[in-house]
């Protein structure tokens, strides 16, 4: 297995995933929530910039990413990913334990449903009718990146990086076949 495609693939999708914040910080700018803008530039600062010391530390690997490249990258992608997205939760304060706000996050990307937060009365952590409006926009957007195959999005920007992304939308996509839909990938990644 070529580890250092696998990382900078990785990097690449923390760098997408930190811009992926921008819409909630555009929500909380709307509704003047600064503090809760504060830690999501801060969280898409640290993604953006873990994203692109992989990206550039391990650039020049864009040679096609086999089975077990694709099958790495899902994986780590998942783990790297919901520890940066877990971010905006942990520097504002807002779930007080980290692996609370990983495993939110974590939840939420893979659409699984299980959440710590509660409506008002509960026993859990932290009420959810409480968090700012910004912070419950990043959260339900994990759950449609999630939805929608986080890797599979970013399979429209890997071709133009010289990486095939056949690979990893195989290991993405469940069930014994990966069937495209259309002809090209980006393509299906457009129609999704």
């Amino acid at each position: 297995m070529r580890i250092r495609l696998v990382l900078f693939l990785v990097g690449v999708l923390a760098v997408l995933f930190g811009v992926n914040m921008l819409p909630s910080v555009a929500w909380g700018l709307y509704f003047g929530e600064n503090e809760a803008v504060a830690s999501l530039l801060w969280s898409m600062g640290i993604s953006i910039g873990v994203g692109l010391a992989a990206a550039v530390g391990f650039r020049g690997h864009r040679s096609n990413a086999g089975p077990r490249e694709g099958f790495a990258v899902a994986a780590l992608g998942w783990i790297v990913l919901a520890a940066l997205g877990a971010l905006p939760f942990f520097i504002g304060g807002y779930i007080p334990d980290y692996i609370d706000c990983y495993f939110e996050t974590m939840s939420g990307l893979t659409t699984t449903g299980a959440s710590i937060l509660t409506c008002k009365g509960g026993e859990l952590l932290t009420d959810i009718e409480a968090l700012p409006k910004c912070i419950l926009f990043w959260r339900s957007y994990t759950h449609w990146v999630g939805g929608m195959g986080i890797i599979v999005l970013s399979l429209a920007l890997l071709p133009l990086l010289g990486v095939g992304g056949m690979q990893i939308y195989r290991a993405e996509v469940p069930g014994p076949t990966a069937d495209k839909l259309v002809p090209r990938v980006r393509q299906t990644t457009k129609l999704l």
